[in-house]
């Protein structure tokens, strides 16, 4: 009886620490960057987000969400190439490279709705395109808006998958405040959208990319897998920036 009461305080201490520390294992902030490029702030009542701007005076524009410990500045010189004939937009999550307030699933769908909105009043078209955790903020404005091509970089279905998978004997979906559930919204996105995947993603398993690939199916998706890339190497390949590139300006 003593044993079972250990346990059942261990489990519960464990499961108090994963609820009130989880946001510390879903955003991961990077500090400010020195760059050359352009910022734009977008004042909200809470938070500024700062926003870097490539490859002005185009009719049409992209717009990036990057990965939870992503420092966007880096990617700016590879889609000033890839991206030409687009206005490439950058997004700084809030607490991210400048960007003042705190991450959330809610206040980060809410920015980057908005920022969206204040594009579509200038650009002819507008593409989204997110990466890892920015894939679920790409998605849910998919989901929202009318947007141009959608493309999603090493994807999941949904946090909560993951964190179910990696904390099986806890009930996230109870546990977890911040869900992002793409796999429920890939019904709603009519763009055409493109899903790149890693082949030797350990962050993210294939079969969270199945999932929403199968969730997108009923829609123009096309989903391609990248040979000996990682989750973190993916954008290394030439084969990524091809057909990222080829897709969006198509």
């Amino acid at each position: 009886m003593r044993i079972l009461k250990s346990i059942l305080f261990i489990y519960i201490c464990v499961g108090a620490y994963l609820f009130f520390a989880q946001r510390s294992f879903i955003y991961f902030p990077t500090p400010m960057v020195e760059h050359p490029y352009s910022e734009i702030s977008y004042d909200f009542d809470d938070a500024t987000v700062k926003v870097i701007v490539v490859n002005k005076e185009n009719k049409n524009a992209v717009l990036y969400f990057g990965g939870n410990g992503e420092a966007v500045e880096y990617n700016a010189s590879n889609f000033i190439k890839m991206f030409p004939n687009q206005t490439v937009y950058l997004v700084k999550y809030r607490g991210y490279g400048g960007s003042t307030g705190e991450p959330s699933e809610e206040k980060l769908y809410s920015d980057a709705l908005n920022i969206f909105d204040s594009l579509k009043e200038k650009y002819s078209e507008v593409s989204v395109i997110g990466r890892s955790l920015g894939s679920g903020i790409a998605t849910l404005v998919a989901s929202k808006r009318t947007v141009k091509k959608l493309a999603l970089i090493t994807p999941y279905d949904s946090v909560e998958s993951l964190a179910q998978e990696s904390f099986p004997i806890f009930p996230m979906f109870i546990l977890l405040k911040d869900k992002y559930n793409s796999v429920g919204r890939a019904k709603l996105v009519k763009a055409q959208t493109l899903l790149l995947v890693a082949e030797n993603d350990a962050v993210i398993r294939k079969s969270h990319s199945d999932n929403l690939d199968w969730a997108f199916k009923a829609n123009h998706s096309t989903m391609v897998v990248i040979k000996n890339t990682g989750h973190n190497t993916i954008s290394n390949s030439k084969q990524y920036a091809s057909l990222l590139s080829e897709f969006i300006r198509d």
